[in-house]
């Protein structure tokens, strides 16, 4: 695991190291300088889905950081303009044309949402601006592709499909209910269960809905019970969720709970306490916990290095490899920096990244489709084959 780690180091370093001799651009492109390239995150930093913006971003920032006390790229540093659009989409529009208006941002990295990124895709495709590995596996984002789209993780039709599987193939379960939070978030989980069980002549057997960033989950968990499904889908952020099977253990309603990646698996975990314990998780990256790969080797000592270790987990480890993902094309990039050349070395880009393979062409831009399934057990998810 030693010769992994300094492999991978060595694989970033030359990244880092690439061209640091620069020549001036003689039209300087949005966010770029002699010295420094600016990007943009808007995603939620306060309220109830504070802690996946918090996550992603602070991964971005620690692998940003070492690039950076490397030299740079290209002999440029990287920043970060941050802002908070709480997981609301009208938010997330102001945010993102002041990035881009006023800010003058390069490209785009960080968002977390579906219904936050469905609110800028209009702004982002308009200005042709790079949007780098937004943190949902909408299908909007993936198909039919957008040129200045480039997703990171698995969509969640991946992700409905790996849970089916498990659910009604290998336990041979036929009533499959939802819970889902009522906007473009829900629906697109919605769309890929239904994809799921329909391949296998099923049907959702019942649907429960909540608003988002609320936890009122009363009428959802009502009309669930009455169902008595075998086992609840669940599509929304950590704290609905949580508030949902505290609600479900104290009313005796136990079946078997699925979560998708979005919710944030430690947040959950702590949220949901003992009504947590036993239920599953679909995961779209590797353990950050406990994975072999050197990537994840490589995150979790960045990450205890920069003081975050008590950040570990799935969101931050998502930010991180996003993070690289951008720099490992912006290192590719040759001459001039522009969103031409950095969209050009995307639609190439094909690596290895300590473990994980990343590959995009001009009509694939999602580079993973992996899919893993964990259990919460004592607070912590480990990585199982099945449920």
């Amino acid at each position: 695991m030693k010769n992994q780690l300094l492999l991978l180091s060595s694989l970033l370093l030359s990244t880092l190291l690439l061209t640091t001799t620069f020549v001036p651009n003689a039209n300087a492109e949005n966010g770029v300088t002699d010295t420094e390239i600016t990007l943009g995150i808007s995603n939620a930093q306060s309220g109830p889905a504070a802690a996946l913006g918090t996550g992603v971003s602070t991964g971005i920032s620690v692998y940003f950081d070492k690039v950076n006390a490397s030299g740079g790229i290209h002999g440029h540093t990287l920043k970060i303009v941050q802002t908070d659009d709480m997981y609301e989409p009208a938010q997330a529009i102001a945010n993102t044309q002041k990035l881009l208006d006023e800010d003058k941002v390069f490209a785009l990295i960080g968002y977390v949402g579906t219904p936050t990124a469905k609110a800028v895709t209009p702004n982002i495709s308009r200005e042709k601006a790079p949007f780098i590995a937004p943190f949902t596996g909408a299908g909007f984002l993936r198909t039919p592709v957008l040129p200045t789209v480039f997703n990171l993780r698995s969509s969640y039709n991946d992700e409905m499909e790996a849970i089916v599987a498990q659910l009604v193939d290998s336990k041979s379960l036929k009533n499959v209910a939802l819970f889902k939070q009522n906007d473009s978030y829900g629906q697109a989980g919605e769309s890929g269960l239904t994809a799921a069980l329909e391949k296998r002549n099923l049907s959702i057997s019942a649907v429960g809905s909540y608003e988002r960033n609320t936890t009122d989950v009363a009428e959802a968990l009502a009309t669930l019970k009455e169902a008595k499904p075998d086992a609840v889908v669940m599509v929304g952020a950590y704290k609905a969720c949580a508030e949902f099977m505290k609600e479900a253990k104290a009313a005796g309603f136990s079946p078997i709970f699925v979560n998708i990646s979005f919710v944030g698996t430690s947040a959950l975990a702590k949220e949901a306490g003992e009504a947590g314990e036993g239920s599953f998780v679909s995961q779209v990256m590797p353990n950050p916990f406990t994975s072999d790969l050197a990537i994840v080797k490589q995150f979790q000592e960045d990450m205890t290095k920069a003081g975050k270790a008590d950040m570990i987990d799935y969101t931050s480890l998502e930010g991180y490899v996003q993070a690289a993902m951008f720099t490992m094309a912006l290192g590719n990039i040759e001459g001039d920096i522009t969103r031409d050349k950095l969209i050009e070395a995307f639609n190439k880009l094909d690596i290895d990244l300590g473990g994980l393979k990343l590959k995009f062409t001009p009509e694939d831009h999602q580079a993973l489709d992996q899919v893993y399934l964990t259990k919460i057990v004592g607070g912590k998810p480990e990585t199982v084959e099945g449920f």
